[in-house]
């Protein structure tokens, strides 16, 4: 019994331990490629708009994977799914840095569809292993995605220029994190517990998709995407249009990120001890409003500081609420991938829309102030929809399901 014990303990540790490795690789290999981008399209002789695809592919890649990835993992099990994920990372990364136009959009391309994989059925895998603790699982992952996603954007420059490596070895060079992923996930190769057995002991031919509570959580997903790509992209110009210098500006954007950190570990964490979650994502609303309203203020320092803690915490509590709650919406290890699926490949759509639709806006009016009203707007959306997810309700209820 005690040698059970231990062998259980082990294989645990093994587990989260995979988990936070993959964690660590679904975003650095995109967030990477911002601080370099002048480097490749110089190098490689790409107009802007044409360099402007190499942050996009990938996020096109979630949008259409995420669909196909609830397959994927019923088809052949969550954990072998995964680990496809990763070598399909690993071919992508080497392939975009093989130096030539067209592998570096292929690789990116591919790199996104192995992203895309581990984003859509992590949140399964938890649901599967540890239903009792999603709040503290989904803290535990999503604080590791948010640290590395900003540890790519900040170590770029540095291994390219500082050690010169020059662009395509410091992209390269996240294909040992991968590695090293796909290494402590092999373990979980012998057990690949296919989500197969799950059965579906209610409403076994409901479409997700018809689901009022799926949908809400899927907007909510959706739209916090499109603020905060939106945000990543323009607040250095937003904050630059103010007066204030551009170091400066990508210093408070780097910030923002940092400080985005508590609020990624505490919000699921917060979430999983609620009966529902409306009161948190209704507080996190205002907050996010008032953070945005903030950026009008650009020739007060100390307001727009302010603004930036204020979206900044926002971000971070939005971004693994809206993970959370793919699992305390979904009563079993199908449920869950397949509205992780729905709500992120809707999601990533948003986010590639989002950065476009503000520099549209900009285009024509000249002006910030359209596309700081539109981002007010989005939040008071996204809020609402955050609030009917935040029901104590699963999405397969019946009285969930639209005829």
């Amino acid at each position: 019994m005690q040698q059970r014990s231990k062998s259980y303990r082990r294989n645990q540790i093994l587990l989260i331990a995979g988990i936070i490795f993959i964690a660590f690789n679904l975003r650095p290999a995109i967030t990477a490629v911002g601080p370099i981008i002048g480097s490749i399209r110089a190098d490689m002789g790409l107009s802007n708009g044409i360099a402007g695809l190499i942050t996009t592919l990938p996020l096109l890649s979630f949008a259409v994977l995420s669909l196909l990835a609830p397959k994927i993992g019923y088809l052949l099990g969550n954990e072998r799914s995964v680990f496809i994920g990763l070598i399909i990372l690993i071919i992508g990364i080497c392939i975009r840095s093989a130096g030539f136009n067209f592998t570096l959009f292929i690789g990116t391309a591919l790199l996104g569809v192995g992203i895309a994989i581990g984003n859509v059925l992590l949140p399964s895998i938890v649901k599967q292993n540890f239903p009792e603790r999603v709040g503290l699982m989904t803290s535990i992952y999503s604080t590791s995605m948010t640290t590395f996603a900003a540890f790519g954007s900040g170590i770029s420059i540095p291994l390219a220029q500082g050690m010169q490596l020059g662009w395509q070895k410091a992209l390269l060079s996240w294909s040992l994190l991968a590695m090293l992923a796909a290494c402590i996930w092999i373990p979980q190769l012998q057990r690949n517990a296919s989500i197969q057995h799950v059965k579906r002991q209610t409403h076994p031919h409901a479409s997700i998709w018809r689901s009022a509570v799926a949908w809400q959580v899927t907007l909510f997903m959706g739209l916090q995407s499109f603020i905060f790509f939106s945000t990543v992209a323009w607040i250095p110009d937003i904050l630059h249009s103010h007066g204030i210098s551009i170091a400066t500006s990508g210093w408070m954007l780097s910030f923002m990120q940092f400080i985005s950190l508590p609020t990624t570990f505490l919000a699921p964490l917060l979430a999983s001890r609620l009966k529902n979650q409306i009161s948190i994502i209704i507080g996190i609303g205002v907050l996010y409003f008032l953070g945005i309203l903030g950026l009008f203020a650009g020739h007060h320092h100390v307001l727009v500081m302010g603004s930036i803690v204020c979206i900044g915490l926002s971000q971070g509590a939005t971004i693994s609420l809206a993970l959370a709650l793919i699992g305390l919406r979904s009563e079993n290890a199908v449920q869950a991938a397949e509205l992780s699926g729905m709500a992120q490949s809707v999601g990533y759509f948003c986010a590639a829309a989002g950065p476009i639709l503000l520099g549209f806006l900009l285009d024509r009016t000249h002006s910030w102030t359209p596309s700081i009203l539109v981002l007010m707007v989005i939040v008071i959306i996204m809020t609402a929809a955050g609030a009917g997810a935040g029901r104590n309700k699963y999405v397969l209820e019946s009285k969930n399901i639209v005829p």
